[in-house]
């Protein structure tokens, strides 16, 4: 059993996918093996008219493509966080969460 689950590590592993996730890279939208379940899952939820858990899939995505850009980098400098920085974070944090509380209790389907 464990030759089989590391031959299916191997596989997940040759496709690159975790280490581009992992490096927030944009080369990740062209990979193949990323994309072609990726856009079959935002098909099936359009079918379904999951619009709810589109929305979900988009925050995900937008949170982790702004965790990986330089301003999030520049949050903090040595050890020291940069507090003029910290407040848009925390909004834009606070008007996600928002949306995300909105979409489970403050609507039903």
């Amino acid at each position: 059993m464990k030759e089989f689950f590391a031959k299916i590590w191997a596989f997940v592993e040759s496709t690159k996918v975790v280490e581009q996730v992992k490096d927030v890279d944009v080369a990740l939208f062209t990979n193949p093996w990323f994309m072609v379940p990726f856009v079959a899952l935002v098909l099936y939820l359009i079918w379904k008219l999951r619009w709810r858990d589109l929305v979900f899939l988009a925050i995900f995505i937008g949170v982790w493509w702004v965790s990986g850009t330089e301003y999030m980098e520049t949050l903090v400098v040595g050890e020291e966080l940069q507090v003029g920085k910290v407040l848009p974070v925390m909004f834009g944090g606070a008007a996600v969460l928002g949306i995300i509380i909105y979409l489970l209790f403050g609507r039903s389907d």
